[in-house]
């Protein structure tokens, strides 16, 4: 299961952000997170993807690691699932990915701007989107 299929996940677990003192972009997952991760490493390989991409920031790269060496997949890191990144350019990101099999890691703004406000979100969550155009088939919750 898995032609025509984009995996949407929202990024795990990565601590409270007004504590981060950092850069947000390199706030790493928390304890928490990292099961996280590897719950959605679990999930998202009984879905044979052909592609990995992520948003940059460091706690999207690191939910979908535990995946990617399992899957034996390279993480592409695109800017359009970028926190922040615009409808339009989600959007653009879905429609080149239109027919292919990928799982595609970001934040819940951008999940918000693809799916609406009312949408679920919860970190380690994912929705599973029709590849000719995102339309949702499935969401799953974190497990």
């Amino acid at each position: 299961m898995s032609d025509g299929l984009l995996l949407l996940v929202r990024h795990a677990a990565a601590g409270d952000r007004a504590a981060w003192m950092g850069d947000d972009r390199l706030r790493p997952l928390d304890g928490r997170g990292r099961q996280q991760a590897a719950w959605l490493a679990g999930v998202l390989s009984g879905f044979r993807m052909r592609r990995l991409l992520s948003s940059p920031f460091r706690r999207c790269l690191e939910s979908v690691e535990p995946f990617a060496e399992v899957a034996r997949l390279a993480i592409d890191e695109e800017p359009r699932l970028a926190e922040g990144a615009s409808e339009s350019e989600a959007r653009s990101l879905l429609a080149d990915l239109a027919g292919e099999s990928a799982a595609l890691c970001t934040h819940g703004d951008v999940i918000a701007r693809l799916l609406g406000p009312a949408a679920p979100a919860k970190k380690a969550s994912i929705w599973a989107l029709a590849a000719d155009g995102g339309r949702p088939l499935r969401y799953i919750p974190p497990g």
